[in-house]
C-alpha cells in the first residue's frame, strides 16, 4: 500500500482531526492533501517549527522536547483545537462524530553537528483511547528525506489507528534501529 492509498481509505471512513507536525512528519500533509476528500477527514494541519511556536500550541513549555511526553501533548492539544473546530462548523454537537488529534515531534538528519539521536515520536487521542509510536534511527544509515518518509508513514499509521482503519504502511526498520509501539 501507499502513502496515497492509506490516505484514499482514511478520507472514506468517519473521523476527524487536526494533525501537528515538528520536525519531520510533513509528507504525511502532503499525501493526505494530494487526495480528494481531505475536508471529511483533516479539520486543520499545523507545523509549528520554532520551539516557540510549539510551546504556544501545546500552551506551555515541555520538559523535554522531542519525547513521547510531549508528543501526547501535542496530540492533546491538536484534538482540543479539533473541536474547537468541529464545534465552529456547527458538527461538533454530533456526539456520535469522532475527532482526534494525532502530533509528532522529532529530531532528524540534519546539516549541523546536533547531540542526541535521530529520533520521533508520534502519538495520537480520541479522547477516550490513546497510542502512538516512537523510533530511533541510525544516524549513519539514513538521508534526512528518508528518515522523514518513515516518520510521515508513522503518522498515517497512527491516523489510521485512530480512525479503526485496518490498513497500515510498512515501515522498514533497520537492524541498527528501533520501532516501539506505545498504548
Amino acid at each position: 500500500m501507499t502513502p496515497q492509498e492509506l490516505a484514499q481509505k482514511l478520507h472514506s471512513v468517519p473521523g476527524r482531526g487536526c494533525v501537528v507536525v515538528t520536525g519531520a512528519g510533513i509528507r504525511a500533509i502532503s499525501d493526505l492533501f494530494s487526495q480528494p476528500g481531505t475536508s471529511r477527514t483533516i479539520l486543520e494541519a499545523q507545523v509549528p517549527y520554532a520551539r516557540k511556536a510549539l510551546d504556544d500550541f501545546v500552551g506551555f513549555q515541555a520538559d523535554q522536547h522531542v519525547s513521547n511526553e510531549e508528543a501526547m501533548l501535542i496530540a492533546e492539544a491538536a484534538l482540543k483545537r479539533a473541536r474547537h473546530l468541529a464545534d465552529d462548523k456547527g458538527a461538533g454537537d454530533d456526539p456520535e462524530e469522532q475527532l482526534f488529534g494525532v502530533g509528532c515531534t522529532a529530531a532528524i538528519a540534519t546539516d549541523r553537528i546536533r547531540r542526541g539521536e535521530d529520533r520521533a515520536h508520534v502519538a495520537w487521542t480520541d479522547g477516550t483511547r490513546s497510542g502512538g509510536a516512537s523510533i530511533w534511527f541510525d544516524k549513519s544509515a539514513r538521508t534526512r528525506e528518508q528518515e522523514d518518509v518513515i516518520v510521515s508513514a508513522i503518522v498515517l499509521n497512527s491516523i489510521a489507528e485512530v480512525t479503526g482503519v485496518e490498513e497500515r504502511l510498512a515501515i522498514d526498520v533497520l537492524d541498527t534501529e528501533r520501532l516501539d509501539e506505545l498504548d
